[in-house]
């Protein structure tokens, strides 16, 4: 009897210790699944992923162009991102992969201290170093820089804005979304967006979310005419949207020609990304280009500092480290031409107060 009861309780106290033990593990799981995933990755970069803006239709290089507003913010393409100061400074036609690059290769950044998970950042800084003429320097003074902060989706502005521009990053913003969206800061719009798209791939409308087809515009109609680098759509490509993005009934929106779906890649730049930023960031940092290729015009809305570039009137400035501007030279004219600068002050001063 007993021996019994002995291995009676042994019994219960064995199925109360697994329960407890079970119990543990359970909550322990539950208390996983809420913390954020930061190895997730978006296969479809989004600004905002659970908000649909309102419709509107902005004039972008002198085009009409129809983009979503959310919280004042103008986004195209689902994680381009514009604001009313770029439409202000963007008054000549061409960016993207023709203006508003860096000067001298090199892209100025600075990570918000909170941001969780900051080696998503080095690293797809380390990978964009490692594959291109591309420096990235942590900010001082400059006014023109890459701000890495927490957002609620993936997103950027595309190219150089000539002041403090933001690349957000949610949790599940992983590594390979981090270099998709330097790209677009760097100056690359997607690569679906191509002029010649039409020759590689099929746009399928019938299956877009109402209202978004604009995001499926090349850059043409959107009022920009960048160069193409390689001489056919790259499906490789990391700024490659993959064939269900912005699907409404989940049949693919974007198929090759022979009618087949393809996965969008965000593991790192493709040969032909490199080949690309090769040209617009050649290993000279630009020697023999337009002296103006990249740097923003002068606005009288912004605050500038010493060293600061800006054009004006088809000429290059360069801020003084007092009152005033020194002018470099004419628009057009090549880094290493070899001419003596001009220092005609007068175009720029005439106009500004800094």
């Amino acid at each position: 009897m007993t021996q019994t009861f002995k291995s009676h309780t042994l019994k219960v106290f064995a199925i109360a210790t697994c329960a407890l033990f079970i119990s543990c593990e359970n909550e322990q799981s539950d208390s996983e699944l809420e913390q954020p995933n930061l190895t997730q990755s978006f296969t479809q970069e989004l600004a905002y992923p659970e908000t649909t803006g309102k419709l509107t239709t902005i004039k972008l290089n002198g085009e009409p162009v129809e983009v979503e507003e959310v919280n004042g913010e103008y986004v195209l393409g689902g994680d381009m991102i514009f604001t009313k100061e770029d439409l202000i400074a963007m008054n000549s036609k061409s960016t993207g992969r023709t203006q508003r690059r860096w000067p001298n290769n090199t892209v100025y950044y600075a990570i918000e201290s909170g941001l969780p998970n900051q080696a998503r950042v080095t690293n797809a800084i380390a990978h964009w170093e490692a594959n291109t003429d591309l420096r990235f320097v942590r900010r001082t003074n400059q006014t023109a820089y890459v701000y890495f902060r927490r957002g609620s989706g993936c997103s950027s502005s595309v190219g150089r804005t000539g002041r403090r521009q933001n690349i957000n990053l949610a949790n599940g913003c992983s590594t390979g979304n981090t270099i998709h969206e330097i790209g677009h800061a760097v100056g690359l719009w997607h690569e679906q967006s191509r002029k010649d798209r039409d020759q590689f791939i099929t746009i399928n409308f019938q299956n877009i979310q109402a209202n978004r087809e604009f995001n499926f515009q090349t850059y043409t109609q959107q009022g920009v005419d960048g160069d193409e680098y390689t001489s056919s759509l790259d499906f490789n490509s990391i700024m490659l949207y993959g064939s269900f993005a912005f699907s409404a009934n989940g049949q693919p929106t974007i198929v090759r020609k022979n009618g087949s779906t393809y996965n969008a890649q965000r593991n790192g730049l493709s040969s032909g990304d490199i080949a690309g930023i090769a040209l617009m960031y050649p290993g000279d940092g630009g020697g023999g280009n337009d002296i103006c290729e990249g740097v923003a015009p002068w606005s009288s809305t912004q605050s500038y500092q010493a060293g600061d570039l800006v054009t004006y009137r088809g000429f290059l400035y360069r801020k003084r480290s007092g009152r005033g501007w020194d002018r470099l030279g004419q628009c057009g004219s090549s880094r290493d031409s070899g001419k003596s600068l001009d220092q005609d002050n007068s175009d720029l001063n005439d106009v500004s107060k800094d």
